[in-house]
């Protein structure tokens, strides 16, 4: 049976490793579904503090930036709140640790649906190898998914049990979901664009319009991001 493509969930949370992972993969997604009224939380593993080249940067001080990056392109694209975590930057591990903070998060604001990694991925073309951290964050938010949040005598003391309905993978091997974002993906760029301390004068726009289209030409859309979407619990 086909996904249906055009189904926005009421609530969304958006788990990612890093400040501007999710503007550089999924955020015309996320600004489509916001401005259709979902609500939707950030949440990041790690602040981004290891993400620097700048001299005399600390720890402490990119992390502070990088999480105000965060919060700008949140407003940008109409995500209502964002937690970080606090892991460090670079050496992300899926534990026991971050499974459990990630089921705390998910039976908090009991999301529909949950985007994140496909954590099998090692690359992409032959450009690109695929960070660790991400492919960590992605293991241990489904971990936390399926079943573990879901799991009344598992952590009870970190809240009730909550089964999320519907998860999204980005940069998947097969997807099954295209989501048109010929509507946000200025948006997007927009959001992109609020990571300065990641972008400096590079101007990230002609990439992620590139993306989009090749992303979308399959499905003869302009625009598009796709996924492998699992589908936990049919709609009644």
């Amino acid at each position: 049976m086909q996904a249906n493509q055009n189904h926005i969930p009421k609530s969304a949370m958006v788990i990612m490793a890093h400040p501007d992972d999710a503007e550089f993969t999924v955020a015309g997604t996320v600004a489509k579904w916001a401005q259709a009224g979902c609500e939707i939380v950030y949440v990041l593993c790690t602040s981004g503090n290891a993400g620097t080249q700048e001299p005399g940067m600390t720890p402490e001080k990119i992390a502070a930036v990088r999480e105000q990056e965060q919060r700008e392109a949140c407003r940008v694209l109409g995500a209502k709140d964002v937690v970080f975590l606090g892991y460090d930057d670079g050496t992300l591990l899926p534990t026991l640790e971050l499974r459990r903070d990630l089921v705390r998060q998910i039976r908090r604001f009991k999301p529909e649906a949950v985007i994140t990694y496909d954590p099998t991925t090692l690359y992409y073309g032959d450009d690109y190898i695929n960070h660790p951290d991400h492919r960590a964050a992605g293991q241990a938010a489904i971990d936390a998914i399926a079943p573990a949040a879901a799991m009344p005598l598992l952590w009870p003391e970190d809240g009730e049990p909550h089964r999320v309905r519907y998860v999204y993978i980005s940069g998947a091997d097969k997807s099954n979901v295209w989501v048109d974002i010929s509507s946000t993906i200025e948006r997007k760029i927009e959001a992109l664009r609020q990571h300065k301390s990641q972008m400096g004068k590079w101007d990230p726009s002609d990439m992620i319009r590139r993306w989009a289209t090749e992303t979308g030409q399959e499905k003869g859309l302009a625009f598009a991001e796709s996924f492998r979407r699992i589908t936990l619990e049919p709609p009644g």
